[in-house]
């Protein structure tokens, strides 16, 4: 009896395991009720040439068995995935190409089934549906240019006027690493009218401006184009500024808590006037950003009157402290000396979009004229306007002084195009207006 025993003990335990074993199977496949998950991408309705649709189905409980993609295009269905998993996956992530030719231009629906291996309740309930609409757009914005004459000074403004085959979600033109926006113009129809103001920047040579429009559309395809220009050299002075340390004691505290609490004040004024200045031309740019798409401004701009001539556009300057060279910056504005406390006038119509202290410029006032056009009076000891405020040319806004990095009452006065500083005194002349801005949009 024990021998017998000893030979069936094996069978037993052996059998035992097995149907443990089964029964763990079992369990697996018929406790998981969750059918599997299916994401479809992008995130987005339309989608342009380059695209791919991405499928993720996943099912961590038993497992996926198997997957079917289709696309409906109109009265048509296409295959495009049909897949079975004999040994099991959890997880599979599908790429449908839209270059591939599958689906054509238009709108087209992707519709995912995907069977789990559970058997609770015979499968019913691991099966999965889910579907996403897009439109698929593979064409480009066609770009015709309708300015064809466009001639630019170095630092100097233009206009380019083109028409797009399309609404764009982002157009304008491209100079090197500068983006400068084009805005819609209402009532034009099916035109699709764009103005576009930009510059040749003061630091970029005619031989190296190379400018080119772009668009994109909404479902991401994009085109550019260059056009006809001639660009003009330019000179620009080079001056000396001595930093006394009465300057500098006057001068720091008023940037206190935007300056570091440490070093010499030469260190602190060479903080300001890298750093600071920076962060305040970047700060320019932002406010570009807040134009009216329409032009607000008519004819030339107004001028401080009765003021001299101090600093010029794009002087390059060697900041000198104790006989040596500690610094060297571009003074992208006009200084103007007028009387003590001067009132400052609107250069033309527009909305104000600042009016606040703005590190090295001090007290200053941003007017936006339209279409990334914007006009700035800074060292203001005063400020008589608020953001929002529309003001017409003239009016006045505040008056002179000396905040900021000022030596002397003064104003400083800058024209900028989308937050790049431009020679203002072009915005002077009724014969350049005529010539470079207004003739191409009458």
């Amino acid at each position: 009896m024990q021998k017998e025993s000893k030979k069936t003990f094996p069978i037993i335990l052996t059998t035992v395991i097995i149907l443990l074993a089964l029964g763990a199977g079992a369990f697996l496949l018929f406790k998981d009720t969750m059918p599997p998950t299916i994401v479809i991408g992008p995130d987005v309705k339309d989608v342009g040439k380059g695209a791919a649709i991405t499928i993720t189905i996943e099912d961590i409980g038993s497992g996926l068995k198997s997957i079917e993609i289709i696309g409906i295009q109109g009265d048509k269905t296409i295959p495009l995935v049909k897949k079975d998993f004999p040994g099991g996956v959890t997880k599979t992530e599908e790429v449908i190409n839209l270059d591939k030719g599958q689906l054509k231009e238009g709108d087209f629906t992707i519709v995912v089934s995907s069977q789990d291996a559970s058997l609770y309740p015979f499968g019913e309930a691991g099966l999965s549906k889910e579907e996403k609409s897009f439109t698929f757009d593979a064409t480009p914005p066609r770009i015709s240019v309708m300015s064809h004459t466009n001639n630019l000074n170095q630092g100097g403004s233009g206009l380019m006027v083109y028409a797009l085959s399309e609404v764009a979600e982002t157009t304008g033109i491209r100079v090197g690493d500068r983006f400068f926006p084009a805005y819609l113009q209402p009532n034009n129809g099916n035109k699709n009218l764009y103005y576009c103001m930009f510059t040749i920047p003061w630091d970029t040579t005619p031989a190296e401006f190379k400018p080119f429009i772009e668009a994109s559309d909404k479902s991401g395809n994009s085109a550019k184009r260059s056009f006809n220009y001639h660009a003009n050299a330019r000179t620009f002075r080079h001056d000396r500024i001595g930093l006394s340390d009465s300057f500098m004691e006057r001068t720091i505290p008023e940037f206190q808590g935007l300056v570091p609490n440490e070093g010499t004040p030469i260190d602190q004024y060479i903080y300001i006037n890298n750093t600071l200045r920076k962060e305040n031309r970047a700060k320019l740019v932002d406010l570009s950003r807040l134009t009216s798409p329409t032009i607000l401004w008519s004819g030339t701009f107004k001028r401080l009157p009765n003021a001299a001539n101090r600093a010029r556009y794009a002087d390059a300057r060697d900041y000198m402290y104790k006989g040596k060279k500690v610094d060297y910056q571009t003074h992208l504005g006009l200084d103007l000396a007028s009387i003590k406390h001067a009132p400052v006038p609107a250069g033309n119509d527009g909305k104000i979009v600042y009016a606040d202290f703005l590190g090295i410029y001090g007290n200053v006032v941003v007017i936006d004229h339209g279409l990334g056009l914007q006009s700035l009076y800074a060292h203001l000891s005063s400020i008589s306007v608020n953001p929002g405020d529309m003001v017409t040319k003239g009016d006045i806004i505040g008056n002179t002084g000396t905040t900021g990095l000022a030596g002397g009452d003064h104003l400083h006065y800058g024209v900028t195009v989308a937050g790049i500083p431009v020679q203002p005194i072009e915005w002077w002349d009724e014969t350049w207006i005529k010539n470079n801005i207004t003739s191409k949009i009458e």
